[in-house]
Protein backbone atom coordinates (compact mmCIF):
# COMPACT_ATOMS: atom_id res chain seq x y z
CA UNK A 1 0.00 0.00 0.00
CA UNK A 2 1.27 3.26 -1.03
CA UNK A 3 1.92 5.58 1.91
CA UNK A 4 -0.59 9.42 1.52
CA UNK A 5 0.41 12.12 3.57
CA UNK A 6 -1.51 15.27 3.38
CA UNK A 7 -1.95 19.09 5.04
CA UNK A 8 -5.25 19.89 6.59
CA UNK A 9 -6.84 22.92 6.03
CA UNK A 10 -5.61 24.11 9.31
CA UNK A 11 -2.13 23.91 7.45
CA UNK A 12 -0.76 21.65 9.92
CA UNK A 13 -2.48 18.42 10.38
CA UNK A 14 -0.89 15.75 8.38
CA UNK A 15 -2.43 12.12 7.76
CA UNK A 16 -0.25 9.20 7.63
CA UNK A 17 -1.36 5.71 6.35
CA UNK A 18 0.98 2.31 7.42
CA UNK A 19 -0.21 -1.31 8.41
CA UNK A 20 -2.61 -1.65 11.21
CA UNK A 21 -0.75 -4.41 13.55
CA UNK A 22 -2.25 -3.27 17.49
CA UNK A 23 -5.59 -2.02 18.16
CA UNK A 24 -6.83 0.67 19.69
CA UNK A 25 -6.25 4.09 19.88
CA UNK A 26 -3.22 6.13 21.51
CA UNK A 27 -3.06 9.77 21.54
CA UNK A 28 0.55 10.74 22.82
CA UNK A 29 3.50 12.90 22.50
CA UNK A 30 6.02 12.08 19.62
CA UNK A 31 9.43 10.24 20.72
CA UNK A 32 11.54 9.92 18.17
CA UNK A 33 14.42 6.99 18.12
CA UNK A 34 16.41 5.58 15.52
CA UNK A 35 17.54 1.97 16.09
CA UNK A 36 19.68 2.50 13.21
CA UNK A 37 22.34 5.18 14.46
CA UNK A 38 25.80 4.77 12.84
CA UNK A 39 28.00 4.99 15.74
CA UNK A 40 30.26 7.32 15.24
CA UNK A 41 33.55 6.62 16.89
CA UNK A 42 37.00 8.57 16.25
CA UNK A 43 39.90 6.00 14.99
CA UNK A 44 43.34 6.01 16.88
CA UNK A 45 46.67 4.55 16.28
CA UNK A 46 48.11 2.39 19.22
CA UNK A 47 51.51 1.41 20.32
CA UNK A 48 52.96 -2.32 19.97
CA UNK A 49 52.95 -2.64 23.75
CA UNK A 50 48.88 -1.62 23.82
CA UNK A 51 47.57 -4.13 21.49
CA UNK A 52 47.61 -6.94 23.99
CA UNK A 53 45.53 -4.83 26.56
CA UNK A 54 43.10 -3.27 23.66
CA UNK A 55 42.36 -7.02 22.74
CA UNK A 56 41.99 -7.60 25.76
CA UNK A 57 39.41 -4.73 26.13
CA UNK A 58 37.31 -6.22 23.43
CA UNK A 59 37.29 -9.41 25.11
CA UNK A 60 35.80 -7.82 28.42
CA UNK A 61 33.67 -5.37 26.12
CA UNK A 62 32.01 -8.98 24.80
CA UNK A 63 31.46 -10.21 27.93
CA UNK A 64 29.73 -6.67 28.97
CA UNK A 65 27.09 -6.74 26.15
CA UNK A 66 26.26 -10.55 26.33
CA UNK A 67 25.53 -9.87 30.02
CA UNK A 68 23.24 -6.73 28.84
CA UNK A 69 21.57 -8.89 25.82
CA UNK A 70 20.83 -11.82 29.03
CA UNK A 71 19.06 -9.21 30.99
CA UNK A 72 17.00 -8.27 27.79
CA UNK A 73 16.17 -11.86 27.28
CA UNK A 74 14.70 -11.73 30.84
CA UNK A 75 12.74 -8.77 30.04
CA UNK A 76 11.42 -10.33 27.17
CA UNK A 77 10.15 -13.78 28.55
CA UNK A 78 7.74 -11.30 30.27
CA UNK A 79 6.28 -10.96 27.04
CA UNK A 80 3.45 -12.72 26.29
CA UNK A 81 2.59 -15.65 24.09
CA UNK A 82 4.99 -15.42 20.35
CA UNK A 83 6.60 -11.70 21.37
CA UNK A 84 8.58 -13.36 24.09
CA UNK A 85 9.56 -16.29 22.28
CA UNK A 86 10.27 -14.46 19.31
CA UNK A 87 12.33 -11.98 21.09
CA UNK A 88 14.09 -14.57 23.00
CA UNK A 89 15.48 -16.45 19.75
CA UNK A 90 16.48 -13.04 18.22
CA UNK A 91 19.00 -12.34 21.20
CA UNK A 92 20.26 -15.63 21.53
CA UNK A 93 21.21 -15.38 18.27
CA UNK A 94 22.73 -11.65 19.34
CA UNK A 95 25.19 -13.18 22.31
CA UNK A 96 26.20 -15.87 19.97
CA UNK A 97 27.74 -13.46 18.00
CA UNK A 98 29.49 -11.93 20.59
CA UNK A 99 30.86 -14.69 22.12
CA UNK A 100 34.12 -16.22 20.63
CA UNK A 101 32.56 -15.08 17.23
CA UNK A 102 33.93 -14.37 13.95
CA UNK A 103 33.10 -10.61 14.77
CA UNK A 104 35.24 -10.75 18.44
CA UNK A 105 38.35 -13.02 16.82
CA UNK A 106 37.88 -10.78 13.48
CA UNK A 107 38.05 -7.15 16.06
CA UNK A 108 41.52 -9.14 17.93
CA UNK A 109 43.16 -9.61 14.52
CA UNK A 110 42.73 -6.00 12.96
CA UNK A 111 43.87 -4.38 16.55
CA UNK A 112 46.69 -6.46 16.72
CA UNK A 113 47.75 -5.64 12.05
CA UNK A 114 46.46 -2.44 11.78
CA UNK A 115 47.28 -1.21 15.67
CA UNK A 116 44.07 0.85 16.17
CA UNK A 117 41.79 1.19 18.93
CA UNK A 118 39.11 -1.35 19.57
CA UNK A 119 36.04 0.91 18.90
CA UNK A 120 37.48 1.51 15.22
CA UNK A 121 38.33 -1.86 14.75
CA UNK A 122 35.12 -2.89 15.59
CA UNK A 123 33.27 -0.29 13.00
CA UNK A 124 35.48 -1.51 10.55
CA UNK A 125 35.09 -5.19 11.03
CA UNK A 126 31.07 -4.64 11.20
CA UNK A 127 31.14 -2.64 8.10
CA UNK A 128 33.31 -5.64 6.40
CA UNK A 129 30.67 -8.57 7.51
CA UNK A 130 27.60 -6.49 6.36
CA UNK A 131 28.91 -5.64 3.26
CA UNK A 132 29.76 -9.53 2.42
CA UNK A 133 26.26 -9.99 3.85
CA UNK A 134 24.98 -7.49 1.32
CA UNK A 135 26.17 -8.96 -1.33
CA UNK A 136 24.42 -12.56 -1.12
CA UNK A 137 21.78 -13.71 -3.61
CA UNK A 138 20.38 -15.18 -0.26
CA UNK A 139 17.46 -12.46 1.02
CA UNK A 140 17.27 -14.52 4.36
CA UNK A 141 21.45 -13.76 4.71
CA UNK A 142 21.59 -10.16 2.90
CA UNK A 143 18.85 -9.27 5.61
CA UNK A 144 20.62 -10.18 8.53
CA UNK A 145 22.91 -7.05 7.97
CA UNK A 146 20.90 -5.65 9.95
CA UNK A 147 21.05 -7.82 13.27
CA UNK A 148 25.37 -7.12 12.65
CA UNK A 149 25.02 -4.04 12.60
CA UNK A 150 23.09 -3.89 15.88
CA UNK A 151 25.42 -6.39 17.79
CA UNK A 152 28.38 -3.85 16.80
CA UNK A 153 26.64 -1.06 18.12
CA UNK A 154 26.10 -2.94 21.06
CA UNK A 155 30.09 -4.16 21.84
CA UNK A 156 31.15 -0.33 20.53
CA UNK A 157 28.51 0.92 24.13
CA UNK A 158 30.29 -1.71 26.33
CA UNK A 159 33.66 -0.34 25.39
CA UNK A 160 32.34 3.03 25.84
CA UNK A 161 30.83 2.03 28.95
CA UNK A 162 28.03 3.61 28.14
CA UNK A 163 24.56 2.47 29.86
CA UNK A 164 21.40 1.73 27.61
CA UNK A 165 19.11 4.10 28.02
CA UNK A 166 16.98 4.45 24.75
CA UNK A 167 13.64 4.67 26.16
CA UNK A 168 14.81 6.25 29.79
CA UNK A 169 14.14 9.94 28.74
CA UNK A 170 10.00 8.89 27.37
CA UNK A 171 8.13 11.51 27.78
CA UNK A 172 4.13 10.89 29.59
CA UNK A 173 2.14 9.17 27.22
CA UNK A 174 4.58 8.77 24.94
CA UNK A 175 4.20 7.30 21.36
CA UNK A 176 7.44 6.06 19.69
CA UNK A 177 8.14 6.92 16.09
CA UNK A 178 10.93 4.84 14.76
CA UNK A 179 12.53 3.36 11.16
CA UNK A 180 12.32 0.25 12.91
CA UNK A 181 12.97 -0.96 16.55
CA UNK A 182 15.76 -3.85 17.15
CA UNK A 183 14.67 -6.72 19.43
CA UNK A 184 16.70 -5.33 21.94
CA UNK A 185 15.03 -2.20 21.75
CA UNK A 186 11.33 -4.17 21.58
CA UNK A 187 12.13 -5.96 24.86
CA UNK A 188 13.00 -2.70 26.57
CA UNK A 189 9.41 -1.20 26.28
CA UNK A 190 7.21 -0.90 28.95
CA UNK A 191 3.39 -0.57 28.50
CA UNK A 192 3.16 1.10 31.46
CA UNK A 193 4.98 4.53 29.92
CA UNK A 194 4.05 3.81 26.10
CA UNK A 195 1.23 4.69 24.72
CA UNK A 196 1.88 3.63 21.15
CA UNK A 197 4.22 2.33 18.37
CA UNK A 198 4.89 3.35 15.06
CA UNK A 199 7.43 2.40 12.43
CA UNK A 200 8.84 2.99 9.20
CA UNK A 201 9.29 -0.68 8.20
CA UNK A 202 7.99 -4.06 9.14
CA UNK A 203 4.86 -6.16 8.71
CA UNK A 204 1.64 -7.48 10.24
CA UNK A 205 4.03 -10.12 11.12
CA UNK A 206 7.29 -8.54 11.96
CA UNK A 207 8.62 -8.69 16.02
CA UNK A 208 7.53 -5.11 16.42
CA UNK A 209 4.05 -6.47 15.90
CA UNK A 210 3.85 -9.05 17.71
CA UNK A 211 5.00 -7.79 20.54
CA UNK A 212 2.47 -4.51 19.93
CA UNK A 213 -0.06 -7.08 19.80
CA UNK A 214 1.21 -9.10 23.02
CA UNK A 215 1.06 -5.66 25.25
CA UNK A 216 -1.60 -4.28 24.27
CA UNK A 217 -0.23 -1.34 22.57
CA UNK A 218 -2.05 0.25 19.47
CA UNK A 219 0.81 0.09 16.58
CA UNK A 220 1.43 0.72 13.13
CA UNK A 221 3.77 -0.14 10.65
CA UNK A 222 5.44 0.29 7.17
CA UNK A 223 4.20 4.02 7.62
CA UNK A 224 7.10 5.36 4.88
CA UNK A 225 8.05 9.00 5.43
CA UNK A 226 6.70 9.54 8.98
CA UNK A 227 10.05 9.69 10.61
CA UNK A 228 11.02 13.32 8.94
CA UNK A 229 7.30 14.50 9.65
CA UNK A 230 7.42 14.02 13.42
CA UNK A 231 9.59 16.16 15.58
CA UNK A 232 9.75 15.59 18.73
CA UNK A 233 7.03 16.28 21.28
CA UNK A 234 4.71 17.17 18.27
CA UNK A 235 1.08 15.39 19.16
CA UNK A 236 0.37 12.47 17.53
CA UNK A 237 -2.48 9.84 17.47
CA UNK A 238 -1.69 6.27 16.48
CA UNK A 239 -5.40 4.64 14.89
CA UNK A 240 -4.20 0.58 15.72
CA UNK A 241 -7.07 -0.63 14.27
CA UNK A 242 -7.14 1.07 10.30
CA UNK A 243 -3.14 2.02 9.96
CA UNK A 244 -3.90 5.47 10.07
CA UNK A 245 -1.35 8.11 12.45
CA UNK A 246 -2.19 11.96 12.58
CA UNK A 247 0.88 14.31 13.46
CA UNK A 248 -0.84 17.75 14.76
CA UNK A 249 -4.24 17.12 14.74
CA UNK A 250 -6.63 19.73 14.83
CA UNK A 251 -9.13 20.03 17.68
CA UNK A 252 -11.89 18.54 16.26
CA UNK A 253 -9.82 15.36 14.84
CA UNK A 254 -8.80 14.83 18.62
CA UNK A 255 -11.74 15.74 19.59
CA UNK A 256 -13.39 12.70 17.36
CA UNK A 257 -10.20 10.19 18.28
CA UNK A 258 -10.85 10.93 22.05
CA UNK A 259 -14.19 9.29 21.41
CA UNK A 260 -13.24 6.29 19.66
CA UNK A 261 -10.77 5.87 22.34
CA UNK A 262 -12.97 6.16 25.33
CA UNK A 263 -14.95 3.50 23.46
CA UNK A 264 -12.21 0.99 22.54
CA UNK A 265 -11.67 1.37 27.11
CA UNK A 266 -15.29 0.54 27.29
CA UNK A 267 -15.37 -2.51 24.71
CA UNK A 268 -12.32 -3.20 26.71
CA UNK A 269 -13.20 -2.83 30.29
CA UNK A 270 -16.94 -5.03 28.88
CA UNK A 271 -14.21 -7.55 27.82
CA UNK A 272 -13.09 -8.77 31.08
CA UNK A 273 -16.80 -9.49 32.04
CA UNK A 274 -16.51 -12.60 30.04
CA UNK A 275 -13.95 -14.22 31.89
CA UNK A 276 -16.53 -16.63 33.64
CA UNK A 277 -18.75 -17.06 30.77
CA UNK A 278 -18.29 -20.43 28.57
CA UNK A 279 -17.07 -19.86 25.24
CA UNK A 280 -20.21 -20.91 23.16
CA UNK A 281 -21.81 -20.28 19.95
CA UNK A 282 -25.02 -18.89 19.36
CA UNK A 283 -25.91 -22.42 18.12
CA UNK A 284 -25.09 -24.08 21.42
CA UNK A 285 -21.18 -25.42 20.18
CA UNK A 286 -18.65 -24.96 23.30
CA UNK A 287 -15.08 -23.60 22.12
CA UNK A 288 -12.36 -24.56 24.42
CA UNK A 289 -10.27 -21.59 24.84
CA UNK A 290 -6.44 -21.94 26.46
CA UNK A 291 -3.45 -20.27 26.78
CA UNK A 292 0.15 -20.03 25.12
CA UNK A 293 2.61 -19.64 28.25
CA UNK A 294 6.38 -19.23 28.52
CA UNK A 295 7.35 -19.39 31.70
CA UNK A 296 5.28 -20.68 35.20
CA UNK A 297 4.77 -16.77 35.99
CA UNK A 298 2.70 -16.57 33.29
CA UNK A 299 -0.11 -18.84 34.82
CA UNK A 300 -1.56 -16.09 36.68
CA UNK A 301 -2.48 -13.91 33.83
CA UNK A 302 -3.47 -17.02 32.01
CA UNK A 303 -6.20 -17.67 34.51
CA UNK A 304 -7.08 -13.79 35.02
CA UNK A 305 -7.85 -13.41 31.47
CA UNK A 306 -10.22 -16.80 31.79
CA UNK A 307 -8.06 -19.43 30.26
CA UNK A 308 -9.43 -22.82 30.76
CA UNK A 309 -5.88 -24.48 30.39
CA UNK A 310 -2.20 -24.27 28.93
CA UNK A 311 -2.41 -24.65 25.14
CA UNK A 312 0.92 -24.44 24.50
CA UNK A 313 3.84 -24.28 27.17
CA UNK A 314 7.37 -23.65 25.42
CA UNK A 315 9.86 -25.64 27.43
CA UNK A 316 12.54 -23.60 25.72
CA UNK A 317 13.22 -21.77 28.80
CA UNK A 318 14.77 -23.83 30.41
CA UNK A 319 17.53 -24.63 27.89
CA UNK A 320 18.51 -20.88 26.97
CA UNK A 321 20.82 -18.43 28.21
CA UNK A 322 23.05 -21.08 29.87
CA UNK A 323 26.18 -23.13 29.08
CA UNK A 324 24.97 -26.43 30.61
CA UNK A 325 22.17 -28.00 29.96
CA UNK A 326 19.23 -27.89 32.57
CA UNK A 327 19.62 -32.05 34.54
CA UNK A 328 15.98 -33.38 35.41
CA UNK A 329 15.07 -32.41 38.85
CA UNK A 330 15.39 -28.64 37.21
CA UNK A 331 13.09 -29.28 34.42
CA UNK A 332 10.70 -31.11 37.16
CA UNK A 333 10.23 -28.08 39.16
CA UNK A 334 9.17 -26.20 36.73
CA UNK A 335 7.29 -28.35 34.72
CA UNK A 336 5.60 -29.12 37.96
CA UNK A 337 5.23 -25.66 39.22
CA UNK A 338 3.07 -25.24 36.25
CA UNK A 339 0.88 -27.89 36.80
CA UNK A 340 -0.14 -27.39 40.66
CA UNK A 341 -0.45 -23.74 39.93
CA UNK A 342 -2.93 -24.72 37.02
CA UNK A 343 -5.27 -26.39 39.49
CA UNK A 344 -6.36 -29.72 37.99
CA UNK A 345 -6.46 -27.88 33.95
CA UNK A 346 -4.95 -29.51 31.06
CA UNK A 347 -1.34 -27.99 30.47
CA UNK A 348 0.29 -29.23 27.10
CA UNK A 349 3.65 -29.69 27.33
CA UNK A 350 6.18 -28.38 24.19
CA UNK A 351 9.43 -31.14 23.92
CA UNK A 352 12.28 -28.86 22.80
CA UNK A 353 12.02 -26.41 19.54
CA UNK A 354 15.21 -25.47 19.08
CA UNK A 355 17.75 -27.14 17.34
CA UNK A 356 21.99 -27.10 16.70
CA UNK A 357 21.95 -23.05 16.34
CA UNK A 358 20.64 -22.89 19.89
CA UNK A 359 22.54 -25.52 22.03
CA UNK A 360 25.15 -26.82 19.83
CA UNK A 361 27.51 -25.72 21.96
CA UNK A 362 26.36 -27.71 24.68
CA UNK A 363 26.85 -30.58 22.56
CA UNK A 364 29.87 -29.95 20.33
CA UNK A 365 27.74 -29.30 17.12
CA UNK A 366 27.97 -26.96 14.33
CA UNK A 367 24.44 -25.52 13.07
CA UNK A 368 23.84 -26.46 9.51
CA UNK A 369 23.84 -23.69 6.37
CA UNK A 370 20.12 -23.55 7.44
CA UNK A 371 18.77 -24.11 10.60
CA UNK A 372 15.18 -23.58 9.62
CA UNK A 373 15.33 -26.78 7.82
CA UNK A 374 17.65 -28.53 9.99
CA UNK A 375 18.53 -30.21 12.83
CA UNK A 376 15.53 -29.15 14.87
CA UNK A 377 12.73 -29.99 17.31
CA UNK A 378 11.88 -33.29 17.43
CA UNK A 379 13.99 -34.21 15.10
CA UNK A 380 17.33 -32.73 17.56
CA UNK A 381 15.84 -34.56 20.27
CA UNK A 382 16.00 -37.86 18.20
CA UNK A 383 19.29 -37.42 17.62
CA UNK A 384 19.75 -36.73 21.06
CA UNK A 385 18.40 -38.93 23.12
CA UNK A 386 19.20 -38.76 26.34
CA UNK A 387 18.59 -35.08 26.45
CA UNK A 388 14.46 -36.05 24.94
CA UNK A 389 14.99 -38.85 28.19
CA UNK A 390 15.42 -36.34 30.38
CA UNK A 391 12.61 -34.25 29.46
CA UNK A 392 10.30 -36.79 29.03
CA UNK A 393 10.79 -37.82 32.35
CA UNK A 394 10.32 -34.48 33.91
CA UNK A 395 6.86 -34.41 32.00
CA UNK A 396 6.33 -37.74 33.37
CA UNK A 397 6.81 -36.83 37.15
CA UNK A 398 4.86 -33.77 36.49
CA UNK A 399 1.83 -35.62 35.18
CA UNK A 400 1.87 -37.01 39.13
CA UNK A 401 0.50 -33.28 39.77
CA UNK A 402 -2.35 -32.56 37.24
CA UNK A 403 -3.87 -33.34 33.66
CA UNK A 404 -0.99 -33.00 31.54
CA UNK A 405 -0.51 -33.63 27.10
CA UNK A 406 3.19 -34.11 25.62
CA UNK A 407 3.11 -32.15 22.20
CA UNK A 408 6.44 -32.82 19.97
CA UNK A 409 7.38 -29.89 17.67
CA UNK A 410 7.78 -30.21 13.60
CA UNK A 411 6.96 -33.71 13.18
CA UNK A 412 6.61 -34.97 9.85
CA UNK A 413 6.91 -38.55 9.86
CA UNK A 414 4.82 -41.40 11.34
CA UNK A 415 7.81 -43.25 12.46
CA UNK A 416 8.71 -39.74 14.92
CA UNK A 417 5.89 -40.41 16.74
CA UNK A 418 6.07 -44.42 17.30
CA UNK A 419 10.15 -43.52 18.68
CA UNK A 420 8.77 -41.30 21.00
CA UNK A 421 6.42 -43.35 22.08
CA UNK A 422 8.08 -46.09 22.63
CA UNK A 423 10.57 -44.18 24.54
CA UNK A 424 7.79 -43.08 26.72
CA UNK A 425 6.33 -46.38 27.62
CA UNK A 426 9.60 -47.88 28.46
CA UNK A 427 10.20 -45.18 30.62
CA UNK A 428 6.96 -44.92 32.34
CA UNK A 429 7.88 -48.66 33.04
CA UNK A 430 10.90 -47.70 34.80
CA UNK A 431 9.62 -45.00 36.64
CA UNK A 432 6.92 -46.98 37.86
CA UNK A 433 9.36 -49.98 39.04
CA UNK A 434 11.64 -47.01 40.83
CA UNK A 435 8.25 -46.33 42.66
CA UNK A 436 7.94 -42.71 41.02
CA UNK A 437 4.25 -41.23 40.68
CA UNK A 438 3.49 -40.63 37.36
CA UNK A 439 -0.05 -40.15 35.93
CA UNK A 440 -1.89 -43.49 34.82
CA UNK A 441 -2.89 -43.53 32.15
CA UNK A 442 -0.34 -42.27 30.81
CA UNK A 443 -0.37 -38.31 28.92
CA UNK A 444 -1.77 -38.13 25.57
CA UNK A 445 1.32 -37.98 23.14
CA UNK A 446 0.62 -35.22 20.03
CA UNK A 447 2.16 -33.35 17.44
CA UNK A 448 2.44 -29.97 16.03
CA UNK A 449 1.28 -29.54 12.49
CA UNK A 450 3.21 -26.60 11.28
CA UNK A 451 5.22 -28.26 8.19
CA UNK A 452 3.21 -29.07 4.74
CA UNK A 453 4.25 -32.59 4.56
CA UNK A 454 2.68 -33.46 8.27
CA UNK A 455 -0.47 -31.76 7.40
CA UNK A 456 -0.98 -33.41 3.41
CA UNK A 457 -0.06 -36.74 5.41
CA UNK A 458 -2.32 -36.14 8.54
CA UNK A 459 -4.49 -38.83 7.85
CA UNK A 460 -1.64 -41.03 8.79
CA UNK A 461 0.14 -38.90 11.51
CA UNK A 462 -4.06 -39.03 13.31
CA UNK A 463 -3.70 -43.07 13.46
CA UNK A 464 -0.36 -42.16 15.43
CA UNK A 465 -0.86 -39.52 17.38
CA UNK A 466 -3.53 -38.47 20.32
CA UNK A 467 -4.01 -35.28 19.00
CA UNK A 468 -3.26 -32.17 16.90
CA UNK A 469 -2.28 -28.52 17.56
CA UNK A 470 -1.81 -26.00 14.10
CA UNK A 471 1.19 -24.27 14.38
CA UNK A 472 -0.09 -21.52 11.79
CA UNK A 473 2.97 -19.32 12.20
CA UNK A 474 5.43 -21.72 10.78
CA UNK A 475 2.47 -23.70 8.88
CA UNK A 476 2.21 -20.47 6.90
CA UNK A 477 5.83 -19.52 6.25
CA UNK A 478 7.40 -23.16 5.37
CA UNK A 479 3.92 -23.25 3.33
CA UNK A 480 4.99 -19.75 1.28
CA UNK A 481 8.42 -20.26 1.84
CA UNK A 482 8.84 -17.01 3.34
CA UNK A 483 10.36 -15.65 6.33
CA UNK A 484 7.94 -13.35 8.10
CA UNK A 485 10.92 -11.54 10.12
CA UNK A 486 12.26 -10.29 6.86
CA UNK A 487 10.92 -6.74 5.30
CA UNK A 488 11.91 -7.32 1.73
CA UNK A 489 9.24 -10.25 2.03
CA UNK A 490 7.64 -10.15 4.84
CA UNK A 491 4.08 -8.59 2.92
CA UNK A 492 3.92 -12.16 0.95
CA UNK A 493 3.32 -13.41 4.53
CA UNK A 494 -0.70 -14.39 4.25
CA UNK A 495 -2.38 -17.31 6.19
CA UNK A 496 -5.13 -16.98 4.11
CA UNK A 497 -3.80 -18.15 1.13
CA UNK A 498 -5.37 -20.85 -0.45
CA UNK A 499 -3.15 -23.15 -0.02
CA UNK A 500 -2.64 -22.34 3.77
CA UNK A 501 -6.20 -22.93 4.47
CA UNK A 502 -6.28 -25.79 2.50
CA UNK A 503 -4.07 -27.45 4.79
CA UNK A 504 -5.54 -26.42 7.89
CA UNK A 505 -8.30 -27.82 6.60
CA UNK A 506 -7.17 -30.84 5.30
CA UNK A 507 -5.36 -31.39 9.01
CA UNK A 508 -8.76 -30.76 10.69
CA UNK A 509 -10.46 -33.20 9.04
CA UNK A 510 -8.29 -36.13 9.48
CA UNK A 511 -8.37 -35.10 13.20
CA UNK A 512 -11.58 -35.23 13.21
CA UNK A 513 -12.36 -38.71 11.14
CA UNK A 514 -9.74 -39.87 13.21
CA UNK A 515 -11.52 -38.96 16.64
CA UNK A 516 -8.43 -37.31 18.22
CA UNK A 517 -8.93 -33.52 19.10
CA UNK A 518 -7.48 -30.84 17.06
CA UNK A 519 -6.42 -27.36 18.86
CA UNK A 520 -4.73 -24.07 16.69
CA UNK A 521 -2.07 -22.71 18.80
CA UNK A 522 -0.78 -20.09 16.35
CA UNK A 523 -1.38 -15.84 15.66
CA UNK A 524 -4.13 -17.23 13.89
CA UNK A 525 -5.70 -18.52 16.99
CA UNK A 526 -5.71 -15.43 18.74
CA UNK A 527 -7.15 -13.09 15.87
CA UNK A 528 -11.18 -12.77 16.47
CA UNK A 529 -11.09 -12.20 12.58
CA UNK A 530 -9.49 -15.71 11.84
CA UNK A 531 -12.12 -17.02 14.53
CA UNK A 532 -14.90 -17.94 12.26
CA UNK A 533 -12.72 -19.53 9.79
CA UNK A 534 -10.96 -21.81 12.06
CA UNK A 535 -14.82 -22.58 13.48
CA UNK A 536 -15.49 -23.11 10.24
CA UNK A 537 -12.90 -25.97 9.80
CA UNK A 538 -14.25 -27.93 12.51
CA UNK A 539 -11.81 -27.02 14.75
CA UNK A 540 -13.27 -26.45 18.58
CA UNK A 541 -9.99 -25.49 20.59
CA UNK A 542 -7.66 -22.98 20.27
CA UNK A 543 -4.83 -21.60 22.65
CA UNK A 544 -3.17 -17.83 22.02
CA UNK A 545 -1.73 -15.26 24.23
CA UNK A 546 -3.63 -14.38 27.07
CA UNK A 547 -4.51 -11.07 26.28
CA UNK A 548 -6.68 -12.25 23.09
CA UNK A 549 -8.62 -14.36 25.32
CA UNK A 550 -11.17 -12.25 26.06
CA UNK A 551 -11.57 -10.83 21.92
CA UNK A 552 -11.89 -14.40 20.89
CA UNK A 553 -14.17 -15.00 23.36
CA UNK A 554 -16.92 -12.60 22.46
CA UNK A 555 -16.29 -13.30 18.77
CA UNK A 556 -17.56 -16.82 19.66
CA UNK A 557 -20.27 -15.95 21.59
CA UNK A 558 -21.35 -13.88 18.12
CA UNK A 559 -20.99 -16.55 15.98
CA UNK A 560 -23.38 -18.75 14.77
CA UNK A 561 -21.41 -22.29 13.51
CA UNK A 562 -24.12 -23.51 11.37
CA UNK A 563 -24.42 -20.09 9.25
CA UNK A 564 -20.82 -19.89 8.53
CA UNK A 565 -19.56 -22.76 8.20
CA UNK A 566 -20.84 -22.97 4.71
CA UNK A 567 -18.94 -19.66 3.91
CA UNK A 568 -16.09 -21.37 5.21
CA UNK A 569 -16.05 -23.94 2.60
CA UNK A 570 -16.84 -21.70 0.09
CA UNK A 571 -13.53 -20.12 0.74
CA UNK A 572 -11.60 -23.14 0.08
CA UNK A 573 -12.54 -23.42 -3.11
CA UNK A 574 -11.20 -20.36 -4.22
CA UNK A 575 -8.40 -19.42 -5.54
CA UNK A 576 -8.46 -15.48 -6.61
CA UNK A 577 -6.95 -13.67 -3.59
CA UNK A 578 -10.16 -10.74 -3.80
CA UNK A 579 -12.42 -13.09 -3.41
CA UNK A 580 -10.99 -15.11 -0.54
CA UNK A 581 -10.63 -11.28 1.16
CA UNK A 582 -14.62 -10.70 0.02
CA UNK A 583 -15.64 -14.15 2.28
CA UNK A 584 -13.96 -13.03 5.41
CA UNK A 585 -14.94 -9.57 5.26
CA UNK A 586 -18.47 -11.51 4.59
CA UNK A 587 -17.53 -13.77 7.65
CA UNK A 588 -16.28 -10.49 10.00
CA UNK A 589 -20.46 -9.04 9.92
CA UNK A 590 -21.27 -12.86 10.17
CA UNK A 591 -23.39 -13.80 13.50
Amino acid sequence: MKNKAHASSSGRERVFEGLAVGAGVAIGTVFRHDSRAVVQVRERRIPATKVRSEQHRVLEAAAEATARMETLQTQAKRMAGAAGEELGYILEAYQQMLSGSRLVRGVQKRIGEERINAESAVMKEIGLMAEAFAAMDDPYLAARMADIREVGRRLVESLGKEVDGSFEALPANAAIVADELSPADTALLDPRRVAGLVTMLGGVESHTAIVARSLGLPAVVASDDIRDAADNGATIIVDGATGIVIIDPTAATLAKYRKKREGFVKSQQSLKKLKSIPAVTRDGFRIGLQANIELPADVDGALAAGAEGVGLFRSEFMFMNRADLPSEEEQFTELSSTVKKMGGRPVTIRTLDVGADKLGDAFGMTPGPNPALGLRAIRFSLSRRKLLLIQLSAILRASAFGPVRILLPMVCMVDEVRQVRRMLTRLAAQLKRRGVKIADPLPPLGIMIEIPGAALAADALAAEADFFAIGTNDLTQYTLAIDRSDEQVAYLYNPLHPAVLRLIQFSAEAALAARIPVSVCGEMAGDERMTPILLGFGITDLSMSANSLPRVKKRILELNLSVISGKVRRMTSESDPDKVRAIVDELGSAG
